[in-house]
Protein backbone atom coordinates (compact mmCIF):
# COMPACT_ATOMS: atom_id res chain seq x y z
CA UNK A 1 0.00 0.00 0.00
CA UNK A 2 1.47 3.36 -1.04
CA UNK A 3 2.10 6.13 1.47
CA UNK A 4 -0.55 8.89 1.45
CA UNK A 5 0.80 12.05 -0.27
CA UNK A 6 0.40 14.28 2.79
CA UNK A 7 2.35 11.82 4.97
CA UNK A 8 5.10 11.64 2.37
CA UNK A 9 5.36 15.43 2.35
CA UNK A 10 5.35 15.53 6.14
CA UNK A 11 8.14 12.97 6.25
CA UNK A 12 10.08 14.98 3.67
CA UNK A 13 9.70 18.09 5.81
CA UNK A 14 10.94 16.30 8.91
CA UNK A 15 13.85 14.80 7.01
CA UNK A 16 14.89 18.21 5.68
CA UNK A 17 14.63 19.78 9.14
CA UNK A 18 16.87 17.05 10.50
CA UNK A 19 19.30 17.58 7.64
CA UNK A 20 19.35 21.35 8.31
CA UNK A 21 20.49 20.72 11.87
CA UNK A 22 23.72 19.22 10.49
CA UNK A 23 23.93 20.68 6.98
CA UNK A 24 27.52 19.69 6.30
CA UNK A 25 26.66 16.05 6.92
CA UNK A 26 26.87 13.62 9.83
CA UNK A 27 29.74 14.35 12.17
CA UNK A 28 30.12 18.02 11.20
CA UNK A 29 28.77 19.26 14.52
CA UNK A 30 31.18 17.02 16.35
CA UNK A 31 34.06 18.42 14.32
CA UNK A 32 33.05 21.90 15.49
CA UNK A 33 33.13 20.67 19.10
CA UNK A 34 36.62 19.27 18.55
CA UNK A 35 37.74 22.74 17.51
CA UNK A 36 36.63 23.91 20.97
CA UNK A 37 33.58 25.67 19.54
CA UNK A 38 29.85 25.42 19.80
CA UNK A 39 27.69 24.96 16.74
CA UNK A 40 25.81 27.90 15.26
CA UNK A 41 22.53 26.79 16.80
CA UNK A 42 24.07 25.98 20.18
CA UNK A 43 25.34 29.55 20.33
CA UNK A 44 21.86 30.90 19.69
CA UNK A 45 20.32 28.60 22.32
CA UNK A 46 22.90 29.74 24.89
CA UNK A 47 22.17 33.42 24.23
CA UNK A 48 18.39 33.74 23.90
CA UNK A 49 15.43 32.94 26.13
CA UNK A 50 14.58 29.23 26.07
CA UNK A 51 12.16 28.33 23.31
CA UNK A 52 12.01 31.85 21.87
CA UNK A 53 14.05 31.36 18.68
CA UNK A 54 12.08 31.38 15.43
CA UNK A 55 14.29 30.45 12.49
CA UNK A 56 13.98 31.96 9.02
CA UNK A 57 15.18 30.50 5.71
CA UNK A 58 16.17 27.10 7.08
CA UNK A 59 15.82 25.58 3.62
CA UNK A 60 17.67 28.25 1.63
CA UNK A 61 20.56 26.92 -0.48
CA UNK A 62 23.26 28.42 -2.69
CA UNK A 63 22.64 29.01 -6.38
CA UNK A 64 26.14 28.58 -7.78
CA UNK A 65 27.18 25.70 -10.01
CA UNK A 66 30.89 26.52 -10.17
CA UNK A 67 33.68 24.34 -8.75
CA UNK A 68 31.41 21.35 -8.18
CA UNK A 69 28.98 23.13 -5.87
CA UNK A 70 26.13 22.09 -8.12
CA UNK A 71 26.65 18.61 -6.69
CA UNK A 72 26.59 19.75 -3.05
CA UNK A 73 23.67 21.37 -1.24
CA UNK A 74 23.78 22.78 2.28
CA UNK A 75 20.40 23.62 3.82
CA UNK A 76 20.64 27.06 5.36
CA UNK A 77 23.72 27.90 3.26
CA UNK A 78 26.03 28.24 6.25
CA UNK A 79 24.21 30.74 8.45
CA UNK A 80 21.33 30.40 10.91
CA UNK A 81 19.07 33.45 11.06
CA UNK A 82 15.92 34.41 12.90
CA UNK A 83 14.13 36.17 15.72
CA UNK A 84 14.25 35.53 19.46
CA UNK A 85 13.95 37.26 22.81
CA UNK A 86 16.54 38.09 25.44
CA UNK A 87 15.03 38.74 28.87
CA UNK A 88 11.71 39.07 27.12
CA UNK A 89 12.88 41.71 24.63
CA UNK A 90 12.82 40.98 20.90
CA UNK A 91 16.09 40.74 18.99
CA UNK A 92 17.09 39.54 15.53
CA UNK A 93 20.29 37.61 15.01
CA UNK A 94 22.42 35.48 12.76
CA UNK A 95 24.93 32.80 13.66
CA UNK A 96 27.50 31.72 11.09
CA UNK A 97 28.15 27.98 10.65
CA UNK A 98 31.85 27.25 10.18
CA UNK A 99 31.11 23.63 9.30
CA UNK A 100 29.62 24.73 5.95
CA UNK A 101 32.46 25.77 3.63
CA UNK A 102 34.31 27.39 6.51
CA UNK A 103 31.39 29.71 7.21
CA UNK A 104 32.21 31.55 3.99
CA UNK A 105 29.76 34.16 2.78
CA UNK A 106 27.98 33.69 -0.51
CA UNK A 107 24.99 35.25 -2.21
CA UNK A 108 22.23 33.41 -0.34
CA UNK A 109 24.16 33.57 2.94
CA UNK A 110 24.23 37.38 2.58
CA UNK A 111 20.57 37.55 1.56
CA UNK A 112 19.58 35.73 4.75
CA UNK A 113 21.54 38.16 6.90
CA UNK A 114 20.14 41.16 5.04
CA UNK A 115 16.59 39.89 5.59
CA UNK A 116 16.94 39.80 9.40
CA UNK A 117 18.77 43.12 9.43
CA UNK A 118 15.86 44.69 7.54
CA UNK A 119 13.38 43.14 9.97
CA UNK A 120 15.38 44.43 12.93
CA UNK A 121 15.22 48.01 11.63
CA UNK A 122 11.57 47.68 10.60
CA UNK A 123 10.55 46.49 14.06
CA UNK A 124 12.98 48.62 16.07
CA UNK A 125 14.84 45.65 17.57
CA UNK A 126 18.54 45.13 18.39
CA UNK A 127 20.61 43.16 15.87
CA UNK A 128 23.20 40.60 16.96
CA UNK A 129 25.67 38.86 14.67
CA UNK A 130 27.64 35.79 15.77
CA UNK A 131 30.64 35.60 13.46
CA UNK A 132 32.64 32.45 12.68
CA UNK A 133 33.70 32.71 9.05
CA UNK A 134 36.76 32.45 6.85
CA UNK A 135 35.52 35.34 4.71
CA UNK A 136 34.15 35.58 1.18
CA UNK A 137 33.16 32.37 -0.62
CA UNK A 138 35.76 32.18 -3.35
CA UNK A 139 33.62 29.84 -5.46
CA UNK A 140 31.03 32.60 -5.88
CA UNK A 141 33.49 35.33 -6.81
CA UNK A 142 32.31 38.92 -6.98
CA UNK A 143 28.77 37.89 -5.99
CA UNK A 144 30.05 37.25 -2.47
CA UNK A 145 31.72 40.66 -2.39
CA UNK A 146 28.43 42.23 -3.40
CA UNK A 147 26.79 40.38 -0.54
CA UNK A 148 29.25 41.87 1.94
CA UNK A 149 28.60 45.35 0.62
CA UNK A 150 24.84 44.88 1.03
CA UNK A 151 25.44 44.01 4.68
CA UNK A 152 27.79 46.97 5.20
CA UNK A 153 25.22 49.35 3.71
CA UNK A 154 22.60 48.08 6.11
CA UNK A 155 25.00 48.41 9.06
CA UNK A 156 25.42 52.07 8.21
CA UNK A 157 21.69 52.72 7.72
CA UNK A 158 20.92 51.02 11.04
CA UNK A 159 23.66 52.88 12.91
CA UNK A 160 22.13 55.07 15.58
CA UNK A 161 18.69 53.55 14.89
CA UNK A 162 18.99 50.13 16.55
CA UNK A 163 21.79 48.74 18.73
CA UNK A 164 24.09 46.44 16.74
CA UNK A 165 26.34 43.91 18.47
CA UNK A 166 29.00 41.67 16.91
CA UNK A 167 30.14 38.51 18.68
CA UNK A 168 33.34 37.02 17.26
CA UNK A 169 33.53 33.30 18.02
CA UNK A 170 35.92 32.18 15.29
CA UNK A 171 37.96 33.64 12.44
CA UNK A 172 36.76 36.90 10.93
CA UNK A 173 38.96 37.70 7.96
CA UNK A 174 39.12 40.08 5.01
CA UNK A 175 35.82 41.73 4.16
CA UNK A 176 34.17 39.98 7.10
CA UNK A 177 35.78 42.37 9.59
CA UNK A 178 34.12 45.54 8.31
CA UNK A 179 30.60 44.76 9.44
CA UNK A 180 31.72 44.24 13.08
CA UNK A 181 33.77 47.43 12.82
CA UNK A 182 30.65 49.43 11.95
CA UNK A 183 28.49 47.91 14.69
CA UNK A 184 28.24 49.49 18.12
CA UNK A 185 30.06 46.90 20.22
CA UNK A 186 32.32 43.96 19.41
CA UNK A 187 32.96 41.02 21.74
CA UNK A 188 35.66 38.42 21.09
CA UNK A 189 36.17 35.00 22.70
CA UNK A 190 39.70 34.25 23.89
CA UNK A 191 41.48 31.44 22.10
CA UNK A 192 38.98 30.88 19.28
CA UNK A 193 38.31 34.35 17.83
CA UNK A 194 40.54 36.27 15.44
CA UNK A 195 40.02 39.35 13.30
CA UNK A 196 42.38 40.55 10.58
CA UNK A 197 42.35 42.05 7.12
CA UNK A 198 45.12 39.81 5.82
CA UNK A 199 46.33 36.59 7.42
CA UNK A 200 49.81 35.64 8.62
CA UNK A 201 50.75 33.90 5.36
CA UNK A 202 50.06 36.94 3.20
CA UNK A 203 51.78 39.25 5.68
CA UNK A 204 54.90 37.08 5.57
CA UNK A 205 54.87 37.11 1.77
CA UNK A 206 54.38 40.86 1.46
CA UNK A 207 56.32 42.30 4.41
CA UNK A 208 58.47 39.43 5.63
CA UNK A 209 56.93 39.62 9.11
CA UNK A 210 56.22 36.38 10.93
CA UNK A 211 53.23 36.45 13.26
CA UNK A 212 50.78 33.89 14.63
CA UNK A 213 47.02 34.11 14.22
CA UNK A 214 46.61 35.00 17.91
CA UNK A 215 49.38 37.61 17.88
CA UNK A 216 47.96 39.18 14.76
CA UNK A 217 44.25 39.22 15.48
CA UNK A 218 43.41 37.44 18.72
CA UNK A 219 41.03 38.79 21.32
CA UNK A 220 43.70 40.18 23.64
CA UNK A 221 45.59 41.77 20.75
CA UNK A 222 42.52 43.73 19.72
CA UNK A 223 41.52 44.46 23.30
CA UNK A 224 44.92 45.91 24.26
CA UNK A 225 46.61 47.16 21.11
CA UNK A 226 44.08 48.13 18.46
CA UNK A 227 40.92 48.79 20.45
CA UNK A 228 38.97 46.94 17.74
CA UNK A 229 37.16 44.83 20.33
CA UNK A 230 35.27 46.31 23.26
CA UNK A 231 34.84 43.19 25.37
CA UNK A 232 36.71 39.92 25.82
CA UNK A 233 35.00 36.70 26.90
CA UNK A 234 36.96 33.85 28.48
CA UNK A 235 34.69 31.28 26.82
CA UNK A 236 31.39 31.01 24.98
CA UNK A 237 29.32 30.92 28.18
CA UNK A 238 30.92 34.21 29.16
CA UNK A 239 30.20 35.57 25.67
CA UNK A 240 26.49 34.90 26.14
CA UNK A 241 26.43 36.28 29.67
CA UNK A 242 28.23 39.51 28.74
CA UNK A 243 25.97 40.03 25.73
CA UNK A 244 22.82 39.64 27.80
CA UNK A 245 24.20 42.04 30.39
CA UNK A 246 25.13 44.62 27.77
CA UNK A 247 21.66 44.44 26.25
CA UNK A 248 20.12 45.14 29.66
CA UNK A 249 21.61 48.65 29.62
CA UNK A 250 20.49 49.72 26.14
CA UNK A 251 17.08 50.50 24.62
CA UNK A 252 15.40 48.64 21.79
CA UNK A 253 15.98 51.55 19.41
CA UNK A 254 16.65 55.27 19.17
CA UNK A 255 13.01 56.21 19.86
CA UNK A 256 12.88 54.45 23.22
CA UNK A 257 14.56 54.96 26.57
CA UNK A 258 16.72 52.24 28.11
CA UNK A 259 14.88 49.77 30.34
CA UNK A 260 14.40 50.90 33.92
CA UNK A 261 14.76 48.39 36.73
CA UNK A 262 13.41 48.38 40.29
CA UNK A 263 16.09 49.70 42.61
CA UNK A 264 16.53 48.96 46.32
CA UNK A 265 19.66 51.13 46.52
CA UNK A 266 18.55 54.50 47.94
CA UNK A 267 19.28 57.21 45.33
CA UNK A 268 19.83 59.63 48.22
CA UNK A 269 22.47 57.38 49.77
CA UNK A 270 25.61 59.16 50.90
CA UNK A 271 29.08 57.87 49.93
CA UNK A 272 31.33 58.95 52.83
CA UNK A 273 34.23 56.91 51.42
CA UNK A 274 34.52 59.44 48.61
CA UNK A 275 35.41 62.22 51.04
CA UNK A 276 38.73 60.44 51.57
CA UNK A 277 39.34 59.31 48.00
CA UNK A 278 41.53 62.17 46.72
CA UNK A 279 45.15 61.96 47.99
CA UNK A 280 46.74 64.95 49.70
CA UNK A 281 49.42 65.12 47.03
CA UNK A 282 48.10 66.36 43.67
CA UNK A 283 50.56 64.04 41.93
CA UNK A 284 49.49 60.87 43.70
CA UNK A 285 47.22 58.52 41.72
CA UNK A 286 43.96 56.97 42.84
CA UNK A 287 41.41 54.72 41.17
CA UNK A 288 38.49 56.64 39.63
CA UNK A 289 36.54 53.37 39.51
CA UNK A 290 36.18 53.68 43.28
CA UNK A 291 34.11 56.81 42.66
CA UNK A 292 32.09 55.20 39.89
CA UNK A 293 31.28 52.07 41.90
CA UNK A 294 30.26 54.18 44.90
CA UNK A 295 27.81 56.26 42.86
CA UNK A 296 26.03 53.65 40.71
CA UNK A 297 23.29 51.33 41.97
CA UNK A 298 24.64 48.43 44.03
CA UNK A 299 28.17 49.12 42.78
CA UNK A 300 27.25 47.52 39.44
CA UNK A 301 29.50 49.02 36.75
CA UNK A 302 29.81 47.35 33.34
CA UNK A 303 33.08 48.57 31.87
CA UNK A 304 33.67 48.74 28.13
CA UNK A 305 37.15 48.60 26.58
CA UNK A 306 38.89 48.01 29.90
CA UNK A 307 42.23 46.95 28.41
CA UNK A 308 42.54 49.66 25.76
CA UNK A 309 43.57 53.23 26.60
CA UNK A 310 43.11 52.61 30.34
CA UNK A 311 43.77 56.29 31.07
CA UNK A 312 40.08 56.78 30.36
CA UNK A 313 37.25 54.63 31.70
CA UNK A 314 33.94 54.12 29.90
CA UNK A 315 30.97 51.91 30.64
CA UNK A 316 27.41 51.58 31.85
CA UNK A 317 25.82 51.77 35.26
CA UNK A 318 22.47 52.66 36.73
CA UNK A 319 21.33 55.40 39.07
CA UNK A 320 17.92 54.87 40.66
CA UNK A 321 17.31 52.03 38.22
CA UNK A 322 18.02 54.02 35.03
CA UNK A 323 20.98 53.55 32.70
CA UNK A 324 23.78 56.11 32.59
CA UNK A 325 26.82 56.11 30.35
CA UNK A 326 29.95 56.91 32.33
CA UNK A 327 33.16 58.53 31.06
CA UNK A 328 35.99 59.14 33.52
CA UNK A 329 39.65 60.10 33.42
CA UNK A 330 41.72 57.46 35.21
CA UNK A 331 44.56 58.94 37.32
CA UNK A 332 46.04 55.45 37.77
CA UNK A 333 47.23 55.46 34.14
CA UNK A 334 49.23 58.30 32.60
CA UNK A 335 47.75 60.55 35.30
CA UNK A 336 44.43 60.44 33.42
CA UNK A 337 45.83 62.47 30.53
CA UNK A 338 43.97 62.60 27.22
CA UNK A 339 45.82 61.10 24.27
CA UNK A 340 44.88 59.85 20.81
CA UNK A 341 43.62 56.43 21.89
CA UNK A 342 41.60 57.62 24.88
CA UNK A 343 40.01 60.45 22.92
CA UNK A 344 38.81 58.09 20.19
CA UNK A 345 37.64 55.49 22.70
CA UNK A 346 35.57 57.97 24.69
CA UNK A 347 34.22 59.85 21.66
CA UNK A 348 32.69 56.76 20.12
CA UNK A 349 31.08 55.82 23.43
CA UNK A 350 29.66 59.31 23.94
CA UNK A 351 28.12 59.20 20.48
CA UNK A 352 26.55 55.80 21.16
CA UNK A 353 24.98 57.06 24.37
CA UNK A 354 23.67 60.17 22.65
CA UNK A 355 22.20 58.13 19.78
CA UNK A 356 20.30 55.89 22.19
CA UNK A 357 19.01 58.33 24.81
CA UNK A 358 21.46 57.36 27.55
CA UNK A 359 22.41 60.22 29.92
CA UNK A 360 26.13 60.91 30.28
CA UNK A 361 27.90 61.12 33.63
CA UNK A 362 31.48 62.39 33.37
CA UNK A 363 34.12 62.29 36.10
CA UNK A 364 36.97 64.71 35.41
CA UNK A 365 40.54 64.51 36.65
CA UNK A 366 42.61 65.50 33.64
CA UNK A 367 45.99 67.30 33.60
CA UNK A 368 45.73 68.03 29.88
CA UNK A 369 46.62 66.39 26.59
CA UNK A 370 49.65 64.13 26.39
CA UNK A 371 52.64 66.07 24.99
CA UNK A 372 55.26 64.66 22.64
CA UNK A 373 56.14 64.28 18.98
CA UNK A 374 54.47 60.86 18.74
CA UNK A 375 51.15 62.39 19.74
CA UNK A 376 51.52 65.50 17.60
CA UNK A 377 52.63 63.58 14.51
CA UNK A 378 49.88 61.03 15.15
CA UNK A 379 47.24 63.74 14.97
CA UNK A 380 46.30 64.46 18.59
CA UNK A 381 44.80 67.77 17.45
CA UNK A 382 42.31 66.04 15.18
CA UNK A 383 41.71 63.01 17.40
CA UNK A 384 41.30 65.06 20.56
CA UNK A 385 38.76 67.15 18.68
CA UNK A 386 36.66 64.00 18.17
CA UNK A 387 35.86 63.88 21.88
CA UNK A 388 35.17 67.62 21.94
CA UNK A 389 32.85 67.20 18.96
CA UNK A 390 31.06 64.22 20.50
CA UNK A 391 30.29 66.01 23.76
CA UNK A 392 29.26 69.23 22.02
CA UNK A 393 27.00 67.30 19.65
CA UNK A 394 25.30 65.25 22.37
CA UNK A 395 21.80 66.33 23.39
CA UNK A 396 21.16 63.77 26.15
CA UNK A 397 21.40 64.91 29.79
CA UNK A 398 25.06 65.62 30.58
CA UNK A 399 26.26 65.72 34.18
CA UNK A 400 29.88 66.47 35.05
CA UNK A 401 31.75 65.92 38.32
CA UNK A 402 35.22 67.46 38.62
CA UNK A 403 37.10 65.51 41.25
CA UNK A 404 40.58 67.03 41.03
CA UNK A 405 42.49 68.44 38.04
CA UNK A 406 40.73 70.08 35.12
CA UNK A 407 43.51 71.80 33.22
CA UNK A 408 43.76 73.57 29.90
CA UNK A 409 41.89 72.56 26.78
CA UNK A 410 41.18 69.17 28.32
CA UNK A 411 38.94 70.95 30.85
CA UNK A 412 36.87 72.28 27.97
CA UNK A 413 36.71 68.91 26.23
CA UNK A 414 35.58 66.87 29.23
CA UNK A 415 31.92 67.93 29.21
CA UNK A 416 32.48 71.44 30.48
CA UNK A 417 29.65 73.91 30.92
CA UNK A 418 30.92 75.78 27.87
CA UNK A 419 30.15 72.91 25.50
CA UNK A 420 26.70 72.69 27.02
CA UNK A 421 26.89 70.18 29.81
CA UNK A 422 23.70 70.60 31.81
CA UNK A 423 24.84 70.27 35.40
CA UNK A 424 28.44 70.62 36.51
CA UNK A 425 29.68 70.19 40.05
CA UNK A 426 33.11 70.09 41.62
CA UNK A 427 34.50 68.48 44.72
CA UNK A 428 36.39 70.78 47.14
CA UNK A 429 39.60 69.14 45.88
CA UNK A 430 39.00 70.36 42.32
CA UNK A 431 41.65 72.45 40.56
CA UNK A 432 40.27 74.26 37.51
CA UNK A 433 42.96 76.24 35.71
CA UNK A 434 44.88 76.72 32.48
CA UNK A 435 47.68 74.55 33.86
CA UNK A 436 49.17 73.30 37.11
CA UNK A 437 50.60 75.77 39.59
CA UNK A 438 54.26 74.93 38.95
CA UNK A 439 53.95 75.33 35.20
CA UNK A 440 51.91 78.50 35.50
CA UNK A 441 54.35 80.16 37.88
CA UNK A 442 57.37 79.28 35.76
CA UNK A 443 55.62 80.82 32.76
CA UNK A 444 54.28 83.97 34.41
CA UNK A 445 57.18 84.73 36.75
CA UNK A 446 60.15 83.41 34.79
CA UNK A 447 62.17 86.64 35.03
CA UNK A 448 61.22 87.34 38.65
CA UNK A 449 62.32 83.86 39.72
CA UNK A 450 65.58 84.10 37.75
CA UNK A 451 66.46 87.42 39.35
CA UNK A 452 65.65 86.32 42.92
CA UNK A 453 68.44 85.77 45.43
CA UNK A 454 67.05 82.30 46.11
CA UNK A 455 65.15 81.19 42.97
CA UNK A 456 63.88 77.92 44.49
CA UNK A 457 62.40 79.63 47.55
CA UNK A 458 60.89 82.37 45.43
CA UNK A 459 59.31 79.80 43.10
CA UNK A 460 57.90 77.87 46.05
CA UNK A 461 56.32 81.04 47.46
CA UNK A 462 54.77 81.95 44.13
CA UNK A 463 53.47 78.42 43.61
CA UNK A 464 51.87 78.42 47.05
CA UNK A 465 50.22 81.77 46.32
CA UNK A 466 48.99 80.55 42.92
CA UNK A 467 47.53 77.39 44.43
CA UNK A 468 45.72 79.41 47.08
CA UNK A 469 44.25 81.74 44.46
CA UNK A 470 43.53 79.36 41.58
CA UNK A 471 43.91 75.68 42.57
CA UNK A 472 40.37 75.45 43.86
CA UNK A 473 36.87 75.25 42.37
CA UNK A 474 35.62 78.60 43.61
CA UNK A 475 36.95 80.84 40.83
CA UNK A 476 34.96 78.75 38.36
CA UNK A 477 31.96 78.65 40.71
CA UNK A 478 31.92 82.46 40.95
CA UNK A 479 31.45 82.63 37.19
CA UNK A 480 28.88 79.85 37.04
CA UNK A 481 31.20 77.46 35.21
CA UNK A 482 30.30 74.91 37.86
CA UNK A 483 26.81 74.91 39.30
CA UNK A 484 27.85 73.82 42.77
CA UNK A 485 30.78 72.75 44.90
CA UNK A 486 29.72 69.64 46.79
CA UNK A 487 31.08 67.33 49.41
CA UNK A 488 32.33 64.26 47.58
CA UNK A 489 30.20 62.02 49.75
CA UNK A 490 27.03 63.60 48.34
CA UNK A 491 27.85 62.75 44.72
CA UNK A 492 25.31 59.94 44.27
CA UNK A 493 22.58 62.08 45.79
CA UNK A 494 23.47 65.06 43.58
CA UNK A 495 23.70 62.98 40.42
CA UNK A 496 20.38 61.29 41.11
CA UNK A 497 18.62 64.61 41.61
CA UNK A 498 20.22 66.05 38.48
CA UNK A 499 19.06 63.09 36.41
CA UNK A 500 15.54 63.57 37.72
CA UNK A 501 15.70 67.26 36.86
CA UNK A 502 16.88 66.51 33.31
CA UNK A 503 14.58 63.58 32.60
CA UNK A 504 12.47 65.58 30.15
CA UNK A 505 15.33 67.49 28.54
CA UNK A 506 14.71 68.40 24.90
CA UNK A 507 17.12 70.10 22.49
CA UNK A 508 16.31 71.25 18.97
CA UNK A 509 19.26 71.32 16.60
CA UNK A 510 19.48 73.26 13.31
CA UNK A 511 18.31 71.13 10.40
CA UNK A 512 21.23 69.61 8.50
CA UNK A 513 22.14 66.40 6.74
CA UNK A 514 24.86 65.62 9.29
CA UNK A 515 27.86 67.26 10.85
CA UNK A 516 31.42 66.63 9.71
CA UNK A 517 33.18 65.08 12.71
CA UNK A 518 37.01 65.31 12.41
CA UNK A 519 37.64 61.73 11.38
Amino acid sequence: MSEPPHEARLRELRDKRAQALEPAGPGSNERQHKRGKRTARERIDALVDAGSFVELDMFAVHRTTAFGLDEREFLGDGVVTGRATVDGRQIFLFSQDFSVLGGSLGEVFAEKICKVMDLAVRTGSPMIGINDSGGARIQEGVVSLGGYAEIFWRNVQASGVIPQLSLIAGPCAGGAVYSPAITDFTLMVEGIAQMFITGPEIIKTVTGEEVTFEELGGALTHARKSGVTDLVAVDEDDMSAQTRRLLSFVPQNNLEDPPRFPCDDDPQRLCPELDELIPDSPNKPYDIKDAIVAVVDDGDFFEIGELYAPNIVIGFGRVDGSTVGIVANQPKFLAGVLDIASSIKAARFVRFCDAFNIPLLTFVDVPGFLPGTAQEFGGIIKHGAKLLYAYAEATVPKITVITRKAYGGAYDVMASKHIRADYNVAWPTAEIAVMGAAGAVKTIFRREIAEAADPETKAAELIADYEKRFANPFVAAKRGYVDDVIEAGRTRQVVSRALEMLRDKRVERPKRKHGNIPL
